[in-house]
């Protein structure tokens, strides 16, 4: 019976994480705009710069299609913002932030 517990309790807490991971970033709702995935994206990022992607979001800005991902990446103590046209896939911004406190 305990087993039987824990199991589902397990498979409750897998369940909220995809729940979670499925709207973790900002700017979902303009998703539908979008040429280019989410996940795709967040590859070109890394592929730009490699690091832990920290935050992402989704919105309007000028420049490009006007749709573009947004990802800080942390490298050692340097946080990297790289901005991906979300219609192209291009990188719009390689640029660091600086150092993040400790």
């Amino acid at each position: 019976m305990k087993r039987t517990i824990k199991v589902a309790v397990t498979l409750a807490v897998i369940s909220t994480a995809g729940v979670l991971s499925a709207q973790g970033y900002t700017g979902q709702k303009l998703a539908r705009g979008a040429k280019v995935t989410i996940s795709e994206a967040r590859s070109i990022a890394l592929k730009a710069h490699p690091g832990k992607i920290t935050a992402e979001e989704l919105e309007k800005e000028h420049g490009g299609s006007g749709l573009r991902y947004s990802f800080d990446i942390q490298h050692g103590k340097v946080t990297q913002e790289v901005g991906v046209d979300a219609g192209t896939g291009k990188v719009l911004e390689d640029a660091p932030e600086g150092p993040n406190p400790d």
